[in-house]
């Protein structure tokens, strides 16, 4: 086998330039595997975190009926109302923990002279711990009665250093609209989260925001449940308080998490399936490569052939000869796409830092697994042609 090899090789080197040809289809279809699955896999995790920050047992309750995942009523329509009194009728529903109604708005924020429009959230004192959140400095909203209004508001850092400064906000008032409100407390900063600055935001209570931007129904509720109960139980128990308050009729969009990583999931997955079907365009024409280059190969090493049988070589040596050809070829192809991969893959972490980008081992070990077998399975019937050769044909052929 180490004479197979030893001649392998340098049957490659004789042809530097014709081999390197053959190994450049291997290479580009390996490389943008790597290049698209670390893309893919970075958005995944990205994506994953994002979701989770908001914690994992979170059902969003959103007016209007829709069939497909989404947001019903964003773009306009008649949809049913949610209301203050369904947000309270959900704190009694078996597995329910928490529970947020929420007003969205956006509004000129007011103080000392400053003004910026930032988006305004209603919402009550549970938003902290259904959210995740942390209060940076100050208190969070006081616990009251939902439907009572409350001259405060919690403002996001970001915010608070565009209309205090360096000062410390606390005690000082804010106005919003014909509103003037006093400032209790600053948030912990928080950062970007599928797009939406949550450091650039204030917060108030919901009948306040409701008030203020004229509304009797809710943008949203949020239900945090136990998670001794599973999310198909907590989901029916859920509709059934929520149909019965709406006069039988299910108006209404409940979306889960584990739903919308589903949907994520299934994204992926077409990616994934599109991404391997561009690679294994290039694999089969770098396939197509080395076994071109190997059927030539054998036709220009015809007196080689028949002097190595003359000699006693078998036809089980011929061909391995042969086979070890492609498969250095199929396997240096995709290392050399490996390489360019994880080079790309760098290149654009370093000039772009802010796109997720990750590649997993398993991913560059079954992509140096495929090239291997791709150069294996273009090889065979060069190799065949080659063992089956005469010894006297073929030297008579020179």
């Amino acid at each position: 086998m180490r004479d197979i090899i030893a001649l392998a090789f340098g049957a490659l080197a004789r042809h530097r330039q014709r081999s390197m040809l053959s190994m450049l289809g291997i290479a580009i279809g390996i490389a943008s595997v790597v290049m698209l699955t670390s893309i893919g896999e970075g958005t995944r995790l990205f994506i994953l975190n994002q979701f989770s920050q908001f914690g994992t047992h979170i059902i969003a309750i959103n007016p209007g009926k829709s069939e497909t995942f989404g947001i019903p009523g964003l773009m306009g329509g008649t949809t049913q109302k949610l209301t203050l009194e369904d947000a309270e009728a959900l704190k009694r529903v078996a597995g329910v923990d928490l529970v947020v109604p929420l007003v969205v708005g956006q509004g000129r924020v007011e103080a000392l002279g400053r003004a910026r429009s930032v988006a305004i959230y209603g919402v009550t004192s549970d938003m902290p711990k259904l959210w995740q959140f942390e209060v940076g400095i100050g208190e969070f909203l006081p616990q009251q009665d939902s439907q009572r209004e409350s001259q405060v508001a919690v403002l996001g850092p970001k915010l608070k250093t565009e209309i205090f400064g360096t000062d410390n906000p606390l005690g000082k008032f804010v106005r919003v609209a014909d509103r003037r409100l006093r400032v209790i407390g600053v948030m912990a900063p928080k950062g970007q989260i599928l797009g939406v600055d949550l450091d650039d935001v204030a917060y108030m209570p919901v009948a306040t925001a409701m008030s203020i931007f004229n509304r009797v129904d809710l943008f949203e509720i949020d239900v945090e449940y136990s998670e001794s109960l599973p999310t198909e139980q907590v989901v029916a128990n859920v509709k059934a308080v929520l149909t019965e308050r709406h006069a039988g009729r299910e108006d209404y969009t409940l979306n889960t998490q584990e739903a919308m990583l589903d949907v994520f999931g299934n994204v992926m997955n077409m990616i994934t399936i599109a991404v391997g079907a561009i690679g294994g365009i290039s694999l089969l024409v770098g396939a197509v490569g080395i076994m071109t280059m190997m059927w030539i190969s054998v036709g220009e090493r015809v007196h080689e052939i028949g002097l190595l049988k003359a000699i006693g070589a078998t036809s089980g040596s011929v061909q391995r000869l042969f086979m070890t050809e492609a498969v250095v070829l199929g396997f240096v192809g995709g290392a050399l796409g490996v390489g360019l991969g994880l080079g790309s893959v760098s290149l654009i972490t370093a000039f772009v830092p802010s796109l997720p980008l990750g590649t997993p081992p398993e991913y560059i070990v079954a992509a140096l697994v495929v090239s291997l077998l791709t150069g294996l399975i273009s090889g065979i019937l060069p190799a065949r042609r080659a063992s089956l050769m005469n010894p006297i044909d073929a030297l008579r052929a020179e």
